[in-house]
């Protein structure tokens, strides 16, 4: 097999994880918009230091419900703003993030959460809270379940109002580069699902030395772009990470038909997607 190497354009680094970019950030570029959030017809920003008070926050409430370090948290949700928020904040409370997709049947659902050892479940809607209902009963090491659109984060976020700046602090500085960032899972097409261990480092080297290749892209003034692929995938996720470690505005949606109303409300100077999609495009016209 031919095999081809070049240097990286970015020196390698063992310090710090994922959880440093939303406070890089937030400390260098406080006002700048990190985020726009659908509303109506219209998209509400976020701020740099808006979005790593929030991830804090949820961080916080997450340590108050017990999330020790290197447990893991499933994620079950369309692709939205709070799916990176939990993201996020789930690596600052020094656990381990694990997609599920939001159209996964009882069965995957109670597969992943039992082989990657959830200790808790963040999901999206009553229709995901019945399924993983449906398997709760088979799942004795999973201990929590927050729902998106039932307050599920308000109540993390109350709920960390006990934890200080100083144990969070201590928490998210116990993770480097080498640790495991997340577990995400196969189709399953050949067989169970197997779960493909990332470290912070895959995520953060590979997003470093692509934003540094993509200058023009990324760094251009006013970049930004609108997610729309399903963030349980690597490649929406990996672009997620690029996003925030390169200051580009970033927008979440999951209704594909409406995508092209999207775009022309929301601006983005760049796409992220794969031929497909836009082939359904094209045939939804």
């Amino acid at each position: 097999m031919k095999s081809i190497s070049v240097p990286p354009l970015v020196a390698p680094c063992v310090d710090g994880n994922l959880s440093d970019l939303p406070v890089r950030n937030s400390s260098s570029k406080p006002f700048a918009v990190a985020f726009s959030r659908p509303s109506s017809d219209s998209w509400v920003d976020v701020t740099n230091a808006e979005f790593a008070a929030d991830v804090h926050a949820v961080a916080k409430g997450l340590m108050a419900a017990g999330i020790g370090l290197g447990e893991r948290v499933a994620i079950m949700s369309k692709t939205r703003y709070e799916w990176t928020l939990t993201d996020f904040a789930v690596w600052t409370a020094g656990a381990v993030p694990v997609p599920i997709y939001e159209t996964s049947s009882a069965s995957q659902v109670s597969w992943i959460v039992s082989d990657a050892g959830c200790a808790a479940v963040v999901l999206e809607t009553p229709t995901h809270a019945a399924i993983l209902a449906q398997v709760r009963g088979d799942l004795p090491g999973l201990r929590d379940v927050w729902e998106i659109d039932a307050g599920g984060l308000d109540e993390l976020r109350a709920a960390g109002t006990k934890i200080t700046d100083e144990e969070l602090e201590a928490r998210r500085g116990q993770i480097n580069r080498a640790d495991l960032a997340t577990i995400i899972y196969t189709s399953g097409t050949t067989g169970r699902p197997k779960g493909c261990l990332l470290t912070h480092d895959n995520f953060m080297a590979l997003a470093e030395n692509t934003a540094e290749r993509m200058k023009v892209v990324v760094s251009a003034e006013g970049a930004a772009t609108l997610l729309f692929l399903p963030l349980a995938h690597v490649f929406p996720r990996f672009f997620q990470v690029i996003c925030v470690q390169s200051g580009v505005r970033m927008g979440h949606t999951s209704y594909i038909k409406n995508l092209l109303a999207d775009f022309a409300t929301f601006f983005p100077t760049s796409i992220f997607s794969v031929p497909r999609v836009f082939e359904n495009i094209y045939n939804s016209l």
